[in-house]
């Protein structure tokens, strides 16, 4: 077995063993491209070597996904199909786990008119929506991997050879993986522990809001009253520890929906499911977005900000520094699942629940009054960079400093 070999069957362990964490019994679905069919059949097998009771994989073709928007009817682009999104519940119901290998594309539907996909992405959103609750509110395992296809590779690597792209790609994701450890499931533990040491020094502070300067942006973030930092792994319904992203280098809390005010400006692409939006900014008014603009792709984000009312609030922000292992790669990789991991990044749309102390069990309602946002559409988008600042401020009127140039301030996280 060659060392390439070595490193797949590692990277495959890696997201059973930590990613969903499967347990002896559980189902299985993979969510796959089919560029990456051999590692799929890697993960199945791992799953099976695990104790899977079944494994569906679900194969992702691009060429598949264009045709639809290039030949179907006009009707094609408002439905969903509802069979499949009940079958996702009852998955989840039975206490199935998921992982999906997230790649798509950053030029898959250039030429494609944005009003087509963002309708078959309202759509989509609105069958799913059950299914995404069960998801912000962690219901059960699931995990958001990377693995290259050649057009994310030829995009990212455009400076290389073409023949040499798909290899610097997994050389990538395998470093942001901790895949070149000798044993990549104890180093994923030792970085999720120290996660958790931020996380709890952040939830000790008890923030009441945070400021934000860096050149474009200049912004003030509330936070509920009973907020909870998060980071590294959570718990499922069934008490069982997952990774929802890998790679991850982020802690993330809610902003209070109605607490944001100011201007943020963008400091890398964003990549939405094949929709490129780049040197964006938003401004906002007691949390809502009143103005923006964008350089590129200014119909996907207006085409995104009109998915429904809830869109247009803030739901996450998450502190990166900018001394971490993806941002140091100096490479913008076109994927959210990656760049928000190399950045300080805000989402607009849908909260998650388990930010705020005791929100699973909430209504509709109950979270939107404890300053939770709702939405069919969560899209995170990155602002940090070496010239960002921010402050917290404490409940008793102290101010002190969060970031400077990108990087933690607080003494215990230097």
């Amino acid at each position: 077995m060659n060392s390439f070999d070595e490193q797949l069957e590692k990277y495959a362990k890696l997201v059973v063993k930590v990613g969903v964490n499967l347990q002896p019994g559980q189902d299985l679905i993979v969510e796959a491209p089919l560029e990456n069919i051999s590692f799929a059949r890697l993960i199945v097998k791992k799953a099976y070597e695990a104790g899977a009771k079944f494994v569906q994989v679900q194969w992702i073709d691009e060429w598949i996904t264009r045709s639809r928007f290039e030949c179907a009817q006009d009707e094609s682009f408002d439905y969903y199909p509802e069979w499949y999104a009940l079958m996702l519940e009852r998955f989840v119901e039975n206490g199935g786990a998921l992982i999906h290998i997230k790649v798509p594309d950053p030029e898959l539907y250039r030429g494609i008119p944005a009003e087509k996909v963002s309708r078959a992405n309202k759509a989509m959103a609105i069958a799913r929506k059950k299914y995404q609750q069960y998801a912000r509110t962690h219901s059960f395992s699931w995990c958001l991997i990377k693995a290259p296809t050649q057009a994310w590779a030829n995009t990212v690597f455009a400076d290389l050879p073409e023949e040499k792209r798909v290899a610097a790609m997994w050389d990538s994701i395998f470093q942001f993986n901790r895949i070149h450890e000798e044993d990549p499931v104890t180093a994923w533990k030792q970085h999720i522990g120290r996660l958790k040491q931020v996380q709890q020094i952040l939830n000790e502070k008890k923030y009441k809001r945070l400021h934000y300067k860096a050149p474009g942006t200049d912004v003030t973030v509330e936070l509920p009253e009973e907020h909870v930092w998060l980071g590294g792994d959570e718990s499922n319904a069934r008490g069982n520890r997952f990774v929802a992203n890998m790679p991850t280098e982020e802690v993330f809390t809610m902003p209070h929906r109605t607490g944001v005010n100011g201007k943020v400006t963008s400091t890398m692409p964003l990549n939405i499911n094949g929709l490129l939006v780049d040197r964006f900014s938003f401004t906002f008014r007691e949390g809502r977005i009143v103005d923006y603009s964008a350089e590129v792709g200014a119909d996907h984000l207006a085409a995104l900000l009109e998915s429904d009312e809830g869109s247009r609030y803030l739901g996450e922000i998450a502190l990166v520094p900018h001394d971490s292992p993806i941002s140091n790669a100096r490479r913008i990789f076109y994927n959210i699942g990656i760049d928000e991991n190399a950045s300080c990044h805000m989402a607009i749309g849908s909260s998650y629940p388990v930010n705020l102390k005791n929100g699973t069990k909430l209504s509709r309602d109950e979270l939107l009054e404890k300053g939770g946002n709702t939405s069919l559409t969560h899209v995170d988008f990155m602002i940090g960079s070496a010239e960002l600042d921010i402050d917290g401020e404490l409940y008793n009127g102290e101010v002190e400093p969060i970031f400077r140039k990108g990087n933690w301030a607080i003494e215990a996280l230097r």
